[in-house]
Parts: structure tokens; C-alpha cells; sequence
């Protein structure tokens, strides 16, 4: 049936982003950036003991247990701490909220293509400043006048981390609007720009259960800031949907967040894993960025990425590739356990003489 097109004028239309695939065989899986390591011991007993009577009642709104838990672990209090359904819905919210002066806000080109999704579907107008030659962010581009701004640190899909004092000096050259530091890698690189909270108003960090805490699946981030910019998140939240977390996650996520010595364990392997396979790529020839994060983005002088792409795909071995101008001979590898990135590297030795 064609539509009407009186009916399509009227619809508001998105570019949407596209998520890294997920195959539903047994593969192994180097493409979204997950953790290879199951949660923390704690979240299995949590679920195991939940009681399921409660699922006829509405979740806690304000995810306070979550909240409580988060805030004692990063040494905050209750009020400045925002919980929701994935770093992607804080984003959201935060784009919702603090964007509205008409302004355009800044993001990098190469980064999160999420905030593009975002900016197009709230009407935010917005300028993405290039990276540099070596995919490093100018932090001068991010000094002039603007509507807000976001740095990612580690930044995707390039794990580039910068150092605190570089985060710091564009938080500062932007007093006037809200600056977002979107650390979704943050546990695998170095100082959180948490640090910075009690000494700018204008400061929200985003960070996410996804990738350190391998709680991808549960939907679980959260913002810390002052109270008077969560305040404002809340509002906005419960103007619409004030029941967005539910049980099960409030629950596993509060388990994920005590086990302090199960987190470190298994980032510091992710790490370690990291160190080794850089080497290893540069023993076959590859070239990248200095990666911090759980991910290494990396490109050959005399292959085709695209080419390399397919070659480890038919032989289930899933890694992210874009066919984007500035980043389209680069692969995006996430760092598995030992054992999958050995067979990773054996696929490799044997296309690449």
C-alpha cells in the first residue's frame, strides 16, 4: 500500500543508528564491545533469590538501592546520582534536557554515532569539530560558542584516551552550558573525570554497566553530577516514564557494584589481554591508535579492511567494520578472553604472508 503523503510530511524521520550485529550461532564475538567475563559472582545469587512476587509491582522510580550503592562507591552522595536503562537512555535524557538553546552543541566527526541519532530526533542542531591527523580530539575546536558539548573518553570507535587535565581545560572553557564526559571505556584507561564534579557546575559524566561490569544485556547506566543538574534529569524523567528500571536489573546491578574485587579482577585481564594482542598486531604489520580501552582499532598498510572483514566472518569470527571515508580501512576488534583472540591471530596468520 503506498502511503499517503500528506500522512508522511508528518512524520518525524531519523537516521538510526546501527548496532554492531549479533549473530544467534555460537561465534566469537569481537564486534559490540562486550565483556568476555560473566558478571559478578553476586548477580547470579541475585537472581536466583529475587522474589518474583514483586514483579506485579512497580519498580523502585529512583532505582534508590542502585543509587545508594553507586554513590557509596564512587564516594558521592545519593543526589548526584541519575540511574537508567543503559548509558544510552542517560545520554538521551541528558540531550533532552540540558540541550535546548537553540545553539548547536559539539561532538567529535569520529565518535558514538548515537549523538548524531540523538541531536536529529530532539532538534538539536549541532557541529562535529574533526579529530585530528592521528584521530585525537583538538580541544581548541571545543573553545568557541555553543549550545553544550560531549567528549568521549576513551572515544569510539578510535580508544584514544585523553588525559584528565585535557578533559579539564574544555569543561573550563565552557562555563555556560552543560559539558557531558561520556566514559563508557573509562574503567579500562585511567582517571575519571568523576574527579572534576565538585569543582564544576556544569559537568555530568556518563558511564554504563556494559563493558566493565559485563552487564550489557540488563540495560544498566547512570550519571553522576551535582544535585541541581540530576535534580533537573529526574524532573524530566518523571514528567514521562518514572518507572524505567526494573527489579531485576536494580537488583543485579546493586550485587555488580559491591563486589569491588571481581570488577578489578576481570578489567585488569581485559587489560592485560589488550597489552598482549597489541603486540601481536603489530607482529603482523598492523597500525593504531594507543587503545585504552576494551577494543583496539587497527588498520593494515597492504590489506583491505573490508576485505579482512569478511575473511574472519566466514569463519565466525566477528569483528566491526564501517565504510565511512575518514575510518573505512580500520577494523574495531574488542578484546575477548586470551583463547579467542589467539583464534582471532591464527585467522589472521593465515591470510596475511
Amino acid at each position: 500500500m503506498e502511503m499517503n503523503p500528506r500522512i508522511i510530511k508528518n512524520i518525524r524521520k531519523v537516521d538510526p543508528y546501527v548496532p554492531g550485529e549479533q549473530p544467534q550461532h555460537r561465534v566469537i564475538k569481537l564486534n559490540t564491545n562486550e565483556n568476555p567475563y560473566p558478571p559478578a559472582p553476586g548477580v547470579e545469587r541475585a537472581l536466583r533469590e529475587i522474589d518474583t512476587d514483586r514483579f506485579r509491582l512497580y519498580p523502585d522510580p529512583s532505582a534508590n538501592v542502585l543509587v545508594s550503592a553507586l554513590a557509596e562507591h564512587y564516594g558521592v552522595s545519593t543526589d548526584q546520582v541519575f540511574a537508567g536503562v543503559g548509558s544510552d537512555d542517560v545520554l538521551s535524557m541528558c540531550f533532552l534536557t540540558f540541550f535546548n538553546s537553540g545553539k548547536p552543541i559539539l561532538f567529535p566527526d569520529i565518535t558514538y554515532s548515537f549523538y548524531k541519532v540523538w541531536a536529529e530526533l530532539y532538534r538539536i542542531p549541532y557541529e562535529c569539530p574533526k579529530l585530528d591527523e592521528n584521530f585525537r580530539i583538538v580541544k581548541e575546536d571545543y573553545y568557541r560558542e555553543n549550545g553544550g558539548v560531549i567528549v568521549p573518553n576513551p572515544n569510539a570507535p578510535t580508544a584514544i584516551y585523553e588525559e584528565l587535565g585535557f578533559v579539564e581545560d574544555i569543561i573550563a572553557h565552557n562555563p555556560d552550558v552543560v559539558v557531558i564526559v561520556d566514559e563508557a571505556y573509562i574503567d579500562f584507561a585511567g582517571r575519571s573525570a568523576v574527579e572534576l564534579i565538585d569543582r564544576y557546575d556544569n559537568l555530568i559524566v556518563v558511564q554504563t554497566f556494559s563493558k566493565a561490569r559485563s552487564m550489557a544485556g540488563m540495560r544498566i547506566g547512570y550519571a553522576i553530577s551535582n544535585p541541581a543538574l540530576i535534580r533537573y534529569l529526574n524532573d524530566v524523567k518523571y514528567s514521562f516514564n518514572s518507572y524505567t528500571m526494573n527489579q531485576t536489573s536494580i537488583a543485579c546491578g546493586t550485587e555488580a557494584v559491591k563486589d569491588r574485587a571481581y570488577f578489578e579482577k576481570t578489567t585488569e585481564k581485559i587489560v592485560e589481554t589488550r597489552e598482549w594482542a597489541k603486540e601481536e598486531l603489530r607482529k603482523l604489520g598492523f597500525e593504531f591508535p594507543d587503545s585504552r580501552a576494551n577494543f583496539i582499532f587497527a588498520r593494515h598498510p597492504r590489506y583491505d579492511a573490508g576485505e579482512l572483514f569478511e575473511i574472519l566472518k566466514k569463519q565466525d569470527i566477528y569483528v566491526r567494520h564501517w565504510d565511512s571515508k575518514r575510518i573505512r580501512q580500520y577494523l574495531r576488534i574488542t578484546v575477548g578472553t586470551r583463547e579467542e583472540m589467539e583464534q582471532l591471530f591464527s585467522a589472521l596468520k593465515a591470510y596475511i604472508r
